[in-house]
């Protein structure tokens, strides 16, 4: 999806200068991949947090995703696959540690394994490498204490750490003369002629072609950079244990169940990381703040922004049953438990910690629709990416080369 209009063409016939908002690890791996297609331009990333990484590159499940799940032909689908070899050999160039531990989607009854069957045609369309069909004794050849009926196996389906890779990502960039200020939030754009203004705290900088990879604060970029749009982004906060070692011994790799196909969450599941700890969750709650990592973290303001629009009160009307069953995992670990054990039954919420949770940037359009794609919305030499879902850590590097392509076309 793309939005807005008057996009500019900006020449390479000089030394470009381009901002990057936000640095996460869509927005580290753009501006890396404008410093090495053109070594010439100068390349400054904008980071309002003190440390990289520091919103949804931080807080997921590390997973890489293979690219089961999306619809044929769509953005999200191409720029997976796409994405997988090119994050991989970045791993292999600097010594980050990928580990393919494989991934099995499990179904609990007929109905999923109907499901399952829509899952199996769409990773085949995809072309998921080496995906095999298994039966309840396939299942408990490559997971013996996973209970269900069939399932669907991604051998390749891997594990990183988003984190290091951002922080290799921002040593890189500096080593190519680029720069990446933290503690600089955006506070202001403009654009004159031929160049775009951003205000910070240290000052108004210019720059030829600015892209921005805001995430939560990607409403506040927008807004700043245009009129408002069709878009809104709605914080879903997902919460985390990790099991502890008895337990955590019993799953070999990664374990999800068959997603619900109305929402663009996966639903809790079972994540085997590169320290070899085993995590459970998300679930996904609306957050009372755009950075509502706790259920005590309030913002009158975000609330009444999310209140005031209209996809939001179209969102609640069709949703408010699954929304609450998600609030009673979040508020009860038993009742979480619970939907743990209906794929892994030997697993107690005694056996269960908390920890740190994660917000979801989700885009919601006005009808309410919950925006399952990526999204971009240009305003004269501003890009703004207003929705970049899962599998946005997965596929970093593919985005960063489309938007380097839609940001300044083809080189030559």
């Amino acid at each position: 999806m793309i939005t807005g209009g008057g996009q500019a063409t900006v020449p390479w016939e000089r030394d470009v200068s381009v901002g990057v908002i936000g640095a996460g690890i869509v927005g580290l791996a753009v501006a890396y991949a404008v410093t090495q297609e053109y070594p010439d331009a100068q390349v400054t990333v904008l980071e309002k947090e003190a440390h990289v990484a520091a919103h949804q590159t931080g807080h997921n499940s590390g997973v890489v995703h293979a690219g089961l799940y999306y619809k044929p032909d769509s953005l999200k689908a191409t720029l997976c696959r796409r994405g997988v070899p090119l994050l991989r050999e970045f791993c292999q160039e600097h010594a980050i540690e990928y580990r393919e531990l494989g991934k099995l989607v499990v179904a609990l009854d007929d109905r999923e394994v109907a499901a399952l069957d829509d899952i199996e045609a769409r990773a085949r369309h995809n072309q998921v490498p080496d995906l095999v069909r298994v039966d309840r004794q396939g299942i408990r050849e490559i997971e013996p204490h996973v209970a269900g009926l069939a399932a669907l196996h991604s051998p390749h389906t891997a594990v990183v750490d988003f984190v290091r890779i951002s922080e290799v990502l921002a040593d890189e960039i500096a080593a190519r003369g680029g720069q990446v200020l933290l503690s600089s939030p955006v506070t202001g754009i403009s654009e004159r002629g031929d160049s775009v203004t951003l205000t910070t705290p240290g000052g108004p900088l210019s720059f030829d072609r600015v892209i921005a990879c805001a995430g939560l604060s990607s409403d506040a970029v927008s807004r700043m950079a245009g009129p408002p749009d069709d878009l809104k982004i709605i914080p879903f906060r997902g919460e985390y244990y990790a099991l502890n070692e008895r337990t955590a011994r019993l799953v070999k790799g990664l374990v999800y169940p068959v997603p619900d196909p109305r929402y663009p969450f996966l639903g809790i599941h079972l994540t085997r990381d590169v320290h070899d700890e085993v995590f459970v969750g998300p679930n996904a709650v609306l957050a009372m703040a755009l950075e509502g990592y706790r259920r005590r973290d309030v913002s009158l303001s975000d609330l009444r922004a999310m209140a005031t629009w209209p996809g939001s009160r179209r969102l609640a009307v069709r949703h408010w049953r699954s929304a609450i069953g998600e609030y009673a995992g979040s508020l009860s670990r038993r009742v979480f438990a619970s939907r743990v054990r209906r794929y892994l039954p030997d697993v107690a919420a005694s056996e269960m910690r908390p920890i740190p949770a994660g917000v979801r940037a989700q885009a919601v359009d006005r009808r309410g629709g919950l925006v399952d794609d990526f999204a971009l919305r240009h305003v004269g030499r501003v890009m703004v990416v207003r929705n970049a879902p899962s599998p946005a850590a997965t596929s970093s590097f593919a985005i960063a080369e489309h938007l380097v392509t839609e940001a300044f076309g083809p080189r030559g």
